[in-house]
């Protein structure tokens, strides 16, 4: 019998310990796809937003890789604003 039959998927993931990693790795995803859709829609490229960042191409690659879960809050804002946009970070 499947110990998992009836609990969620959010009770899997804290039962497995995994559940933070997974929730950070979601969220990273999710804000990456944002930024690269803002990207487009200002139809900018990597190198001129890197070098209005004043950072590198690898760095800003590093940002809006979604498997790159160890970036800090000031970058993050840093390039929401070149886009023209606002990190919000909320907890609930």
């Amino acid at each position: 019998m499947n110990r998992h039959t009836g609990t969620d998927f959010d009770d899997f993931l804290h039962e497995e310990g995994i559940y933070d990693v997974v929730t950070a790795a979601a969220l990273k995803r999710l804000l990456a796809l944002q930024m690269q859709d803002a990207i487009q829609d200002k139809q900018l490229t990597k190198s001129s937003l890197a070098k209005q960042l004043n950072t590198s191409r690898s760095q800003l690659d590093r940002l809006l890789d979604p498997d790159y879960t160890t970036v800090t809050l000031d970058s993050l804002s840093q390039l929401a604003s070149a886009l023209g946009k606002q990190l919000r970070v909320e907890m609930v």
